[in-house]
């Protein structure tokens, strides 16, 4: 009974998005970009619609491009500090990591030491 109510009410939390990553919410958008351009419609039925089509999709083309190499410049400035942000977290836990485990082998070459030389002092074999 308390195992089916653990799984319910897990279940109610991730279906509510208490327990649902935060990027599942929505997708990242590039805040200083302004709004994407909106795709053209296209008519080709004459000439005069074609030539006005081809306008639009050059239009389009041109600031389709300028949004995009703005998401791209973006996007790639949040992932570095992302990155280097993690990359600090990183180093800080190898740092004591490391310090932890030379800590450690210190400690077991010191008393492998004395021991033998305790050893030897008192005529115990090796």
């Amino acid at each position: 009974m308390r195992t089916t109510f653990a799984i319910c009410f897990a279940a109610s939390l991730t279906i509510a998005g208490v327990l649902a990553p935060a990027h599942a919410e929505s997708l990242w958008a590039a805040s200083g970009c302004g709004a994407e351009p909106s795709a053209p419609s296209l008519d080709v039925s004459t000439v005069d619609h074609y030539n006005a089509s081809v306008d639009k999709v050059a239009s389009y083309e041109k600031a389709a491009r300028a949004y995009n190499g703005c998401v791209s410049k973006e996007a790639t400035h949040q992932q570095t500090a992302i990155s280097t942000e993690a990359k600090a977290k990183m180093d800080h836990i190898q740092e004591g990591s490391s310090t932890v485990q030379k800590r450690i082998a210190g400690n077991f070459t010191k008393f492998n030491t004395q021991l033998k030389a305790a050893g030897a002092k008192l005529g115990k074999p090796k």
